[in-house]
């Protein structure tokens, strides 16, 4: 999968429009896709998160073309000015949006694909010191909350949400919702595809340690109760009623 990923991705951004073109492209999806966003004015002026990929489109062209320390610096001017790290190495495709944006770090091999949105907090970060491809892949109209991190040289699947905080540090099926540390890969029950609204909700995160513990509780009371013709009651602090934990003393 993720051979076929990035090759799907390295095609579309040899196609992709010129800069003044992808500029508009820009400005239409952050108003889009942020609620606050008042005319593409403001967004020019005062976005950090375009900003920061409007000038990375300008240190990458340096990074291909071999002059490679100005596209470092140039990337380190960006990150002064908008808090946004992005090696020029890294390939960014058409319509990302970083929202807020402080603290986002992408990695020099990291591959980003179409229509993909990232909280401020984000990493897409490597976990090796080979000099080759050591940091992930973004399939196209993924969203990934605030404070996540994507490690390694791993694929993360067209439609997918990655939950706020989470950790990744396995490759993510298309369509898949990812949850806690390390992150937990749940499969969506209502499909995303191209064309839908953008799924920004990466708040909406199903709780699997809770339902797990709630599902081994219900199994030992049926255990007990077909052994016993009885259930017992739980002697353990930790009970779970609905979505809250009761009778356990936090010291709060």
């Amino acid at each position: 999968m993720q051979a076929e990923l990035t090759q799907s991705q390295n095609h579309k951004i040899t196609q992709s429009p010129n800069f003044f073109a992808s500029v508009r492209d820009d400005l239409k999806s952050a108003l889009q896709r942020d609620p606050a966003a008042r005319s593409r004015f403001e967004i020019a002026l005062l976005y950090p998160g375009l900003h920061a990929i409007w000038i990375h489109r300008v240190s990458h062209w340096l990074w291909t073309h071999k002059a490679k320390l100005l596209a470092r610096w140039l990337s380190q001017l960006a990150r002064g000015l908008t808090g946004i790290e992005i090696h020029p190495g890294a390939t960014i495709g058409q319509r990302v949006f970083i929202d807020h944006g402080m603290g986002v770090v992408i990695g020099e091999t990291a591959e980003v694909g179409d229509d993909v949105t990232l909280y401020h907090g984000v990493t897409l970060g490597g976990t090796s010191l080979n000099k080759g491809k050591r940091h992930p892949t973004i399939g196209d109209r993924v969203t990934i909350g605030a404070g996540a991190k994507v490690l390694g040289n791993i694929a993360i699947g067209a439609d997918s949400r990655i939950g706020a905080n989470a950790v990744v540090v396995k490759s993510v099926p298309e369509n898949s919702v990812v949850v806690g540390v390390p992150g937990q890969v749940v499969k969506r029950m209502t499909l995303h595809h191209a064309g839908d609204a953008p799924d920004l909700n990466h708040t909406a995160l199903p709780d699997v340690f809770a339902n797990a513990i709630r599902d081994l509780l219900t199994r030992v009371d049926e255990l007990e109760n077909r052994v016993d013709g009885h259930a017992h009651p739980h002697t353990a602090p930790y009970t779970l009623v609905g979505d809250a934990w009761e009778e356990v003393d936090y010291a709060i």
